[in-house]
């Protein structure tokens, strides 16, 4: 799969990104070239980082529901707290990518280390930022990973879901 071929869609709620994810998966999308970031609510615990690659990690926040059902159709999940955002969810391929580019000490001027590993998807910088800023009001970010045939469908198809922008990076 080539990680540098992505489609980024910002959704304003938990429920309109479930909305785009089932109209994927019915679709026939395959649900390992997709990821998902958003923030979490649940900020009692102090956590620095966690994640669990190819095993079901559990949360269960103020939108626990959602995760919970997220952790189910996806490959990977994890939890980070990133400085300037706070902490985020992230589910699917994503999560390697992330922890690729933290354990590579990849360092990009001006972002944080989920920009650093969006980065490394070939994801321009001001792009990148503008996903920190979408994240850090509240919002979720979708990303469908793969070729161009695989990524100009998932256009198609979250076209049709009305995200607050979608942008295509190859």
């Amino acid at each position: 799969m080539n990680k540098n071929n992505s489609i980024v869609a910002i959704y304003p709620s938990h429920t309109a990104a479930e909305a785009a994810i089932k109209e994927l998966q019915q679709s026939g999308f395959d649900m390992k070239k997709l990821s998902i970031v958003g923030r979490d609510y649940h900020t009692d615990e102090h956590v620095v980082g966690y994640y669990n690659v190819g095993d079901r990690m559990k949360h269960w926040g103020k939108i626990g529901v959602f995760w919970g059902w997220i952790w189910g159709c996806f490959f990977g999940s994890a939890f980070f707290f990133i400085p300037g955002i706070g902490p985020l969810l992230i589910a699917g391929p994503l999560v390697g990518w992330l922890v690729g580019a933290l354990e590579s000490a990849a360092v990009v001027g001006g972002v944080s280390a989920l920009g650093a590993g969006l980065v490394s998807l070939g994801i321009p910088k001001d792009s990148v930022l503008r996903y920190e800023t979408a994240l850090k009001t509240d919002k979720f970010v979708l990303i469908a990973h793969g070729t161009n045939e695989d990524t100009t469908r998932a256009k198609e198809i979250l076209n049709r879901t009305n995200p607050e922008t979608l942008e295509h990076h190859q």
